[in-house]
């Protein structure tokens, strides 16, 4: 007997991811909470402000954007969400609600919508909005508070006490459980390590992130720190290179496709804030080089990718 066999032809692409852009933003959001918990827990509500505000704000851009322009409303995705909580965290408890609408409208408006909408933007939308307010209002960006359950601290960042002598650093440096909990001044966000790695732990245990980009940043960050003289525990532990490196660097826009490429590009951004932290004269560098490897991305993919099937090598 005679058996038919019948196939069916598509376009491209012909494999489907099972998890869709939602999940993929609630993993990272779920990802987000303890740092969430610990940033309110340690700066008091006005950290929730600040997140609330960052959040409706970003979503509120988006989804006007959409409108005005008759565009498919997208913020079902989340990813909006996900660009306020991240923005938020990455900012001072005491910042003024202006400064964070002017933030979100960056994010959102200028570095995504304007290039396209999600996947299309070539720089991380949250990065580039902390960079341009720290550049725009730096007094007002810089150190803040914490108020922990029976008091409240304020002073200088771990960061700011780097460039002083050996001996002032030993006598301002914070202790290593400090800086693991959290209770520094600081942006909302970046302080609480032990949170962030609860974060980073969740996602590759859900497979939303590969270990390839976090790990090789914070290695290659404590490597070079070690090359040019600096203490590599004290500097992981200062500042945002771990919450850019479990939530920034992981994005899958601007961030290369490749594992050998994500090496290269995790790589370039530990040197790049090894060197603005020792070197520069800002203290702290991690979103500057996010964004200068994002847009090295491209080429990094160009000369990592692999060999399509059926390919035809070129002769000379």
């Amino acid at each position: 007997m005679e058996t038919k066999t019948r196939f069916s032809a598509s376009l491209a692409p012909h494999i489907f991811a099972k998890d869709t852009t939602a999940v993929l933003m609630l993993d990272v959001i779920a990802a987000l909470m303890p740092t969430v918990a610990a940033g309110i827990w340690l700066f008091g509500w006005n950290a929730a402000r600040v997140i609330l505000i960052c959040v409706v704000s970003c979503v509120g851009f988006e989804f006007l954007w959409e409108v005005l322009l008759k565009k498919p409303i997208t913020i079902n995705d989340l990813s909006a969400v996900v660009t306020g909580m991240i923005l938020a965290l990455t900012m001072p408890a005491n910042a003024p609600w202006w400064m964070l609408v002017v933030g979100s409208a960056t994010a959102i408006l200028l570095v995504k919508q304007l290039f396209g909408g999600i996947g299309d933007n070539f720089v991380n939308p949250a990065a580039t909005a902390r960079a341009v307010l720290l550049a725009s209002w730096p007094a007002l960006m810089s150190g803040g508070a914490y108020t922990a359950p029976l008091d409240a601290v304020s002073g200088a960042t771990p960061l700011a006490i780097l460039g002083r002598s050996a001996e002032a650093v030993a006598q301002a440096a914070p202790s290593t459980l400090d800086l693991f909990i959290g209770r520094i001044p600081g942006c909302i966000g970046e302080v609480s390590k032990i949170a962030i790695l609860l974060g980073l732990v969740y996602l590759l245990i859900r497979k939303t992130i590969t270990w390839h980009i976090p790990v090789t940043m914070i290695a290659s960050f404590m490597l070079f720190t070690w090359l040019f003289g600096g203490d590599p525990l004290q500097g992981v532990l200062m500042g945002s290179v771990l919450f850019g490196a479990v939530f920034m660097a992981t994005d899958y826009v601007t961030s290369p496709m490749t594992h050998k490429g994500q090496i290269i590009f995790a790589s370039g951004i530990g040197l790049l804030i090894a060197l603005i932290r020792m070197f520069g004269g800002y203290p702290e560098g991690t979103m500057y080089a996010i964004l200068i490897m994002n847009v090295l991305t491209p080429l990094i993919d160009r000369v990592t990718h692999g060999k399509i099937y059926g390919e035809v090598k070129a002769h000379a």
